[in-house]
C-alpha cells in the first residue's frame, strides 16, 4: 500500500513549505533541520511505521520520538499531513501561547506525540526506555498483543550529550532489536560547523556498543532508498540499529544549505520566497493543496485501520485478563505488618511494600542504577531483564543515573508497565533533568532515593545530601515522599501506586524507630500524638520525627504544651482544605521545622528551624548528625527559645 510518486513528491515540498511558513510566521522556529528531513519523515509515516492517525493510542502503534525536539516544526507538520487532528490554523499557532504547536513536542498536549522532548539526548534516553517496556510485554504476554518498534530521531546534539552514551550503552548490551535510531549526520550545530567541537567517529562508536550500523550515507533525497534503509532497520534481529544518514540541512534553501543560520534563527520573507521558488511551488504561505493531503491522510486511515485489523485478528482469541491488569496501578494491596519493637530503615522497609503488593502489580518492572540491595530495590522473586531473559522484570541499569531516569520515563509513556528505579538521593542530581520531564509529561514512574541525609555517615559530604530535598519540593507536579518509618513508608508506596505522575520516595539509610501508624501520608502532613491546644508545634520528616517526637517528651515534663508533627510531603499537604492545614499548624503559634537538610522553603510552613545549611562531613552517622544540630538536645534548646 503505497501512494503515487507525485503525491509523495507534492507531500515532502507541502513539509519543507511548513517548516519555513511556521517559523517565520511565529518569528521564532527551527527550520533548517525539519527541511533536509522532510524526505525520511514522510517515508516513515506513510511507508514503513505501524501507526492508525484514527487511534493515536491504539496500544500497539509503533512510537516515535523526536529526540532533536527543536525541530518540532517536522512532527507538527507529518501530523497535520497524516491526519492527527493538526489543521492549518494550528501550525500558523506555531510557538504561541497554549497552541497545539508549541516550540518542542510535548506528550498529552498535541495528538501523536509520544514523549515530551527538547533537552537533547533525553528522548533518545527516553526511546531505550519504551524499547525495555515494549520487548518486556511481548515477551511476557506474546506477540499476539504485543509487536511494535520504536523510532528515535536523533542529531548531533543528542549524541554529544552525555545521556546517549549511556543510554546507548545499556541499549546495546541489552540487544533491543526494536529499537532503530536514525542519526541525522548534518554536521552542523547552532554556533557552526561540527568540527567546532566534535570529531567522533559515530558508527565506530556504537558499534562498540553493540549496535548494528547501517551508514547510509547521500539518500536524504531518495524515497527509496530510505524506505529501504527503514525497512532493513527495522527487521535487524539480536541489536538496536542507528542508521546514519548524512543530511544537508536547510536544503534545498540557495541560501542557507549546510550553513548553521539555518539551525537556530527562521528564514527571513525573501529567504523563504527564494526557496520555494528554487522547489516550484506557490510563494503562498502555509501552502498544502487539498487534494495532497487529503490523499495522505486517506492513506494513513487506510494503513492503519489495516494494521488494527490484523492485530485484532491475530489477539482475538488470546486471554489478556493479566495483560489488561499491567495498566492498573491503583488496587488495594495489604500492608505488611509493622514488628514495633523492631528498628528498621525505610529502604529496607520499602521492600517489604513493593514485595507485598506484587500480586496487584503484574506491570511493575524495578532496578537499580548498580545500587540495587542499597536502595531497597530489589525484588526477590523477579529475575534479571537481560537479552537472554527479556521476561525478567529485575532492571539491571548499570552506573547509569542519567539514562536510568529518562528510561523510566520512557517506559511510562509507553505504557503497560510501573517502572521503578532506585539509587542514593544525593544522585538525583544525575537525574534531574529525566525526572523534570517526567513531572512536565506526568509520566507514572516511582524514583526511590535512600541514603537521603547526613546520616549516611562515613562517606562524606560528596555522598551527603543537602539540597537535594528542597531541589525536589520546587519542581511543579512530582509527588515527593520523606516518610518517618516503615508505616508511612507503606502507606508512601500506595499513594505513588495511586498518584497520576512521577512519585520521589525519600528513604533512610540508617535504622529509624516505629513512631507513627501511617496517617500522616495521605493529607501530607498529621499529627503525632493529640495536642489540642499547643504553645508550640514541631514538624518533622523522615528519620527527624522521632527526633521531634524525643524532643517534645522533654519539653513536656518541663510543662509545655508541644504539639509534633510529621510532615512526610509537602505536596499532598499543599493540597488539603484550608480549614485543616490551619488546624494542624495554628497561624499564631511558633512552629519549628527539624530536617536533616537545607532549611531552603521551610519558612512555607515554620517560623524557626533546625537544619542543616552547610555542607556535611565524613564520620558516622550519627556523629554528623549531632555535630550538625539534628539532635533532640538541639530540638529542644531551639524550642525553649522560641518559647522564651
Amino acid at each position: 500500500m503505497q501512494l503515487d510518486g507525485l503525491t509523495d513528491a507534492l507531500a515532502v515540498k507541502v513539509i519543507r513549505g511548513l517548516a519555513m511558513d511556521a517559523p517565520l510566521h511565529a518569528k521564532s522556529g527551527h527550520q533548517g533541520t525539519a527541511m533536509s528531513l522532510a524526505p525520511l519523515g514522510h517515508v516513515l509515516y506513510s511507508r514503513v511505521m505501524r501507526h492508525d492517525p484514527s487511534d493515536p493510542q491504539w496500544f500497539d502503534r509503533d512510537r516515535f520520538v523526536l529526540s532533536n525536539g527543536h525541530a518540532s516544526v517536522l512532527q507538527y507538520a507529518l501530523l497535520y499531513l497524516q491526519g492527527y487532528g493538526l489543521e492549518i490554523e494550528d501550525l500558523k499557532a506555531f510557538r504561541s501561547w497554549e497552541s497545539a504547536t508549541p516550540g518542542h513536542p510535548e506528550t498529552g498536549h498535541t495528538a501523536g506525540v509520544e514523549v515530551t522532548t527538547g533537552p537533547l539526548g533525553q528522548g533518545f534516553a527516553n526511546a531505550v526506555g519504551m524499547a525495555i517496556a515494549e520487548r518486556n510485554l511481548r515477551a511476557r504476554f506474546g506477540a499476539e498483543l504485543v509487536d511494535h518498534h520504536t523510532w528515535v530521531l536523533a542529531g548531533d546534539g543528542c549524541l554529544m550529550e552525555g545521556i546517549s552514551h549511556e543510554a546507548a550503552s545499556l541499549a546495546g548490551h541489552l540487544g533491543l532489536d526494536r529499537l532503530v535510531c536514525v542519526f541525522d549526520d548534518n554536521r552542523i550545530t547552532i554556533d557552526g560547523s561540527l568540527d567546532l567541537a566534535c570529531s567522533d567517529d559515530v558508527a565506530m562508536r556504537f558499534r562498540s556498543y553493540g549496535w548494528n550500523v547501517i551508514e547510509a550515507g547521500e539518500i536524504g533525497e531518495d524515497l527509496d532508498a530510505l524506505e529501504r534503509m527503514l525497512v532493513a532497520a527495522r527487521d535487524h534481529v539480536g541489536q538496536p540499529t542507528l542508521c546514519i544518514l548524512r543530511t544537508h540541512i536547510g536544503v534545498p534553501s540557495p541560501d542557507f544549505t549546510d550553513k548553521h543560520e539555518a539551525h537556530g534563527n527562521p528564514f527571513g520573507a525573501e529567504h523563504v520566497t527564494r526557496t520555494k521558488e528554487a522547489m516550484g511551488v506557490p510563494d503562498e504561505p502555509f501552502w498544502a493543496p487539498d487534494e495532497v493531503v487529503q490523499a495522505v491522510r486517506r492513506h494513513a486511515r487506510d494503513r492503519g485501520r489495516a494494521w488494527q485489523q490484523e492485530r485484532s485478528r491475530m489477539a482475538a482469541n488470546v486471554d489478556r485478563s493479566e495483560f489488561d491488569r499491567c495498566f492498573v496501578t491503583d488496587a488495594p494491596s495489604a500492608s505488611p505488618a509493622v514488628d514495633a519493637a523492631k528498628p528498621l530503615a525505610t529502604r529496607q522497609a520499602i521492600v517489604e511494600s513493593i514485595s507485598a503488593s506484587l500480586r496487584e502489580l503484574p506491570g511493575l518492572m524495578i532496578g537499580s542504577a548498580d545500587l540495587t540491595g542499597n536502595t531497597g530495590t530489589k525484588v526477590a522473586l523477579f529475575e534479571p531483564h537481560s537479552r537472554s531473559n527479556p521476561s525478567g522484570r529485575q532492571v539491571y541499569f548499570g552506573i547509569r543515573e542519567h539514562a536510568m531516569g529518562a528510561a523510566l520515563v520512557g517506559a511510562a509513556l509507553h505504557g503497560g508497565v510501573l517502572p521503578v528505579g532506585g539509587t542514593f538521593f544525593v544522585f538525583s542530581d544525575y537525574m534531574k533533568p529525566a525526572i523534570r520531564l517526567a513531572a512536565l509529561s506526568r509520566a507514572k514512574c516511582v524514583f526511590v532515593f535512600s541514603h537521603d541525609s547526613v546520616g549516611v555517615g562515613e562517606d562524606g559530604p560528596t555522598h551527603q545530601p543537602i539540597e537535594h530535598l528542597a531541589a525536589l519540593r520546587s519542581i511543579p507536579g512530582l509527588q515527593v515522599i520523606r516518610p518517618a518509618d516503615a508505616a508511612e513508608t507503606h502507606q508512601a508506596w500506595a499513594a505513588a501506586r495511586d498518584y497520576d505522575g512521577p512519585t520521589a520516595l525519600v528513604l533512610s539509610r540508617q535504622n529509624v524507630p516505629h513512631v507513627t501508624q501511617g496517617g500522616a501520608v495521605g493529607p501530607g502532613a498529621a499529627e503525632v500524638g493529640n495536642e489540642p491546644a499547643p504553645e508550640i508545634v514541631i514538624i518533622g520528616t523522615g528519620s527527624e520525627v522521632s527526633i521531634c517526637i524525643e524532643a517534645a517528651e522533654t519539653l513536656r515534663n518541663e510543662g509545655r504544651r508541644v504539639r509534633v508533627v510529621s510532615m512526610p510531603s509537602w505536596e499532598r499537604f499543599a493540597i488539603q482544605p484550608e480549614a485543616y492545614r490551619l488546624g494542624l499548624l495554628p497561624p499564631n503559634v511558633p512552629t519549628l521545622s527539624v530536617e536533616a537538610a537545607s532549611t531552603f522553603g521551610w519558612a512555607r510552613y515554620a517560623t524557626h528551624h533546625v537544619g542543616i545549611d552547610r555542607f556535611g562531613a565524613s564520620a558516622p552517622g550519627s556523629t554528623v548528625m549531632e555535630r550538625l544540630g539534628i539532635s533532640a538536645a538541639n530540638v529542644v534548646r531551639t524550642s525553649r527559645s522560641m518559647l522564651g
